[in-house]
């Protein structure tokens, strides 16, 4: 029985035999004598064992012996508490805590969270912000021109004006700086780098640095004059245009250094009409003019008020003013006749109009752009008697 603890074993059983048959017929109580409990006789119950009580049974276990004793208490153990490390002292790294401790108890030691920047979020907000203002313009459709026809009688891109769109990575300017910061950053004038090795007295050098013997072969004998226009890239379109000129020595010495641009799509070797590049070569440079008076030309020089253009570029530039002064680039046009000759021998499919011009301070269709006082002195330098050529491509082509 649950809770019970017996302390002496159970009477061994043992069967009774030949006991006389005894009545179970109750008596009954003489008159008058008191009433006798349970049905009015008395049976023996046999022995009591301990914890048992007579006429109710079993004591209860509250009763009983087994709980007589004391409730026991387990001892707490006490609580790990380690040891405060000494403070470093100045200049002094904080030693390593040693293994063990509440690091053990844990079994493994917790990995440093990893520092959050603020670049990802930065450059998203940039981005958006970018796209609020119109910076830029997602899509084929507007890295394109609105013109139909960028070749014409005139420069490409003359017989109908320009419409804002985007420009590529290579060239993409922002637009909130000033007019004035953008010219004068254009108008920096710098001088090219010579090999060391080359360079002499008088600063002149034996081979012009950046051309390899493919276009360096290509520059006539008789030519002292060479413009190289080049760019960072094949897509890039800003551009270093350099004059150098040949010393009777046969050494070539170099002149200023301008900023200008390309068209908007960078070079090819294979131009075509409206492919928004600007032609890879060497071609000669025979004729200049402009909408402004002759500022000294030795080249034959047209003054006609048909060089106008008028509207925006792609970076949103004005371009009036932008054929002020031009100077033909022989590519897919008849020498000895004005800029503005519309005559193609290699067919109107291969584009023409490609000049030198002014700047308007963005990419162009297909010409190479320069300051406007540097294409006056420029038209003012180039000699007819020097064969001047220009030798125009990305530095990666004109290095082969």
């Amino acid at each position: 029985m649950s809770g019970h603890r017996r302390t002496s074993p159970y009477p061994s059983y043992e069967p009774v035999y030949e006991v006389p048959q005894q009545s179970y017929e109750a008596q009954q109580p003489p008159h008058g004598a008191p009433p006798q409990p349970y049905g009015g006789h008395q049976e023996d119950d046999g022995p009591l064992y301990e914890g048992q009580d007579p006429g109710y049974g079993y004591r209860s276990l509250a009763e009983h012996d087994v709980y007589d004793q004391p409730f026991q208490t387990y001892p707490v153990e006490p609580e790990f508490r380690p040891e405060p490390s000494p403070a470093p002292l100045p200049g002094q790294r904080r030693a390593a805590a040693p293994a063990g401790g509440r690091a053990a108890a844990r079994g493994h030691r917790r990995k440093p969270k990893k520092k959050r920047t603020g670049r990802v979020a930065v450059a998203g907000t940039a981005l958006l912000l970018a796209a609020a203002a119109g910076w830029y313009t997602v899509g084929e459709d507007a890295a394109k021109p609105g013109v139909t026809t960028a070749d014409g009688p005139g420069p490409e891109g003359a017989g109908a004006p320009d419409r804002p769109a985007a420009q590529p990575a290579a060239d993409q300017a922002s637009p909130t700086a000033a007019p004035a910061a953008r010219a004068a950053d254009d108008r920096q004038t710098e001088t090219p780098a010579a090999g060391r090795s080359e360079a002499r007295a008088d600063g002149s050098v034996e081979a012009i640095p950046g051309l390899g013997p493919g276009f360096a072969g290509r520059i006539p004998a008789d030519t002292n004059q060479v413009v190289v226009a080049t760019g960072e890239g094949k897509d890039a379109n800003r551009t270093s245009v350099t004059l150098w000129t040949r010393t009777p020595e046969g050494h070539w010495l170099h002149g200023e250094t301008w900023q200008g641009h390309n068209a908007f799509k960078g070079w090819t070797t294979d131009h075509n009409e409206g492919d928004l590049r600007s032609p890879i070569g060497v071609f000669s440079l025979t004729d200049a003019g402009g909408r402004k008076a002759d500022p000294g030309s030795r080249l034959p020089y047209d003054k006609d008020a048909n060089f106008v253009v008028s509207g925006t570029g792609f970076a949103g530039e004005q371009l009036a003013g932008s054929f002020d002064y031009v100077v033909a680039i022989d590519y897919n046009r008849v020498p000895g006749n004005s800029p503005l000759d519309p005559r193609r021998p290699n067919g109107s499919t291969k584009g023409g109009g490609i000049w030198i011009h002014v700047d308007h301070g963005g990419p162009t269709h297909g010409c190479v752009s320069v300051p406007e006082d540097k294409m006056a002195q420029l038209i003012r330098t180039l000699d007819p008697g020097a064969r001047p050529v220009i030798v125009m491509g990305d530095a990666a082509s004109l290095a082969v």
